[in-house]
């Protein structure tokens, strides 16, 4: 049996009794750690916390792990009880409907337990949920790689008048160019991309059409550790909030489009006054 289990956005204690009661009846505990972060990250202090509440020893599921090793999860699924924790929902990322997928071709019954994501959480700023358009990701850019397929999703977006929630990259144990010319991998520090990084990326890239579908004075509304109790959003233009401090990761933006009366009642609450 492979258990899928989403941990929620805050810190250990918003899994559901559900989920605890699955991760506690099983042999084996992993936890993913490259697609997002629990608000008080995964350093020993963190991850201490989650062992404790789960009464359970949890080893850390790198990209290397899911992505290339995932066969070693299901084998040990096939013979017993395996939990692997997602932060946020389980459906929130690719990966994990990869390793659904895979489970299943092997015959290992699989059971979802689902919890708040991001998609669900920025609702709090008032702008409904059902108002949005495609969902975009923000890569970090390097000298040789400036990719900008997010643009054209924007734009059509904005031209239905949809909100476009864009997730912003997290880079955590990825190899170095170099290590992996020289067949030795090394890795980078982790880097976690910030709304101000973002929006100056995002500025960039509209340069370069003729149409733009945004600019510095479009209205949007940033969002830092969602679900903590010391989550952060502020609502104001591109411009306000690449002045903005939003502190540690993780963070979100979100570009609004047309807005409704009610909208920009609740948006007036998170008002950059700068």
């Amino acid at each position: 049996m492979l258990y899928i289990i989403g941990l929620g956005l805050g810190d250990e204690r918003d899994i559901t009794m559900r989920g605890l009661e699955a991760v506690k009846s099983c042999e084996k505990v992993y936890m993913e750690a490259y697609t997002s972060l629990l608000s008080f990250g995964l350093d020993s202090h963190g991850l201490s916390n989650l062992e404790k509440l789960y009464g359970k020893s949890i080893t850390l599921a790198d990209r290397e792990m899911v992505e290339e090793k995932a066969h070693h999860i299901l084998e040990e699924a096939r013979h017993s009880h395996v939990a692997f924790l997602v932060v946020g929902d389980p459906f929130g990322a690719t990966t994990h409907t990869d390793l659904v997928v895979r489970a299943k071709k092997m015959g290992i019954h699989v059971q979802i337990v689902h919890n708040a994501s991001v998609l669900n959480a920025i609702g709090i700023c008032g702008l409904q949920l059902y108002r949005y358009g495609q969902t975009v990701s923000i890569p970090f850019f390097t000298d040789s790689w400036r990719p900008d397929s997010f643009y054209e999703k924007i734009h059509s977006n904005r031209t239905m008048g949809l909100h476009t929630l864009c997730l912003l990259d997290i880079r955590v144990k990825e190899p170095t160019l170099e290590s992996l010319a020289r067949g030795r991998k090394t890795y980078e520090p982790p880097r976690y991309m910030t709304i101000n990084t973002a929006i100056e990326q995002l500025l960039e890239v509209v340069q370069e059409h003729q149409q733009p579908a945004y600019t510095e004075d479009t209205q949007c509304v940033g969002f830092a550790r969602l679900g903590s109790d010391d989550q952060t959003i502020v609502a104001g233009t591109m411009r306000q909030l690449q002045m903005v401090d939003f502190g540690a990761p993780l963070h979100c933006l979100v570009i609004t489009g047309n807005t409704h009366p009610l909208e920009e009642e609740m948006l007036e609450f998170y008002r950059c006054r700068t």
